[in-house]
């Protein structure tokens, strides 16, 4: 039986290159979103210019990855070091393109048109990074991106779901609605018990709404197995990093990446093959 996935598969080869090149310019403007979102800075004026000098950069010295390399990581005016880190961005986001064009998604539907859910996937994975970075930088996740991150999956779900036919668009909504709700009530809860037990907070209210905004994307099964992943990463990631005295006893240290690294995987394998991995017993036709 063919797959609504196999026109486009058969099209991979050649389209993997065309949409790399694209979501490397996307993560270049992402770089521009973490630095100046957080500085209340407009994201369209003035152009790309050097933060150290100032200075506007030429159209060169903007192609994504490979202007750092032919400038040798410095600044061509001012030759002050340009961070590692915005060629990284632009090469990873590249890298999340590609992986969502070979990916085969589940959470909007069995029969989700292809091309459409393409577009969500991208959506998705270019919404999640810059929020990711400034919550690195930070230890904040922005309250708009957060809003609107809910609203598009929302969106993306009842969209999807109503080009299949009515019963599926008014299940999936009714699902990603409870997964949003589920996410924001359910961290609320943990962060209340915790700072209760505690004396402190376990988890900030972004961490909450971004739970929300995996909730709007990833329906109830989705959201569990994603923060599940979550957790997991936090814990190791975590545990290392105060083992070798990178984190104090009570230093706090963002969790936002490891919830958006748990939703993209998620969105790009589904929850299955990460529930064989962590519940092999529970899963049938898994190993044990």
């Amino acid at each position: 039986m063919s797959s609504p996935f196999d026109p486009i598969q058969s099209l991979i080869p050649l389209l993997a290159t065309p949409v790399a090149l694209i979501g490397a310019c996307i993560g270049s403007f992402i770089n521009v979103v973490a630095w100046r979102l957080p500085r209340e800075e407009s994201l369209i004026w003035p152009g790309s210019h050097c933060p150290r000098c100032g200075t506007p950069l030429a159209w060169f010295e903007n192609i994504p990855v490979l202007a750092w390399l032919m400038l040798r990581g410095r600044c061509r005016h001012c030759h002050q070091p340009i961070a590692a880190r915005y060629p990284f961005v632009e090469s990873l986001c590249a890298g999340l393109w590609v992986a969502v064009l070979l990916a085969r998604p589940d959470r909007m539907g069995a029969g989700a048109e292809p091309v459409l859910l393409l577009v969500a996937g991208w959506f998705l994975v270019s919404w999640l990074l810059p929020m990711v970075l400034i919550d690195l930088d930070r230890l904040w996740l922005p309250e708009p991106m957060l809003r609107w991150g809910v609203l598009l999956g929302l969106a993306f779900a009842a969209l999807l779901g109503f080009l299949q036919d009515p019963a599926t668009g008014r299940r999936l909504l009714l699902e990603h609605l409870v997964a949003t709700a589920l996410g924001l009530l359910g961290f609320e809860a943990v962060s209340a018990l915790a700072e209760r037990a505690l004396g402190r907070p376990a988890l900030g209210l972004g961490d909450a709404k971004l739970a929300a905004l995996m909730g709007a994307w990833l329906g109830p099964g989705g959201l569990g197995v994603a923060v599940a992943l979550a957790v997991f990463g936090g814990a190791l990631v975590g545990g290392l990093a105060r083992i070798l005295g990178r984190l104090g006893p009570n230093q706090p240290f963002p969790f936002g990446p490891f919830l958006a690294a748990g939703t993209v995987l998620v969105w790009l394998v589904g929850p299955q093959p990460w529930l064989r991995l962590m519940l092999p017993a529970l899963v049938p036709g898994s190993p044990v």
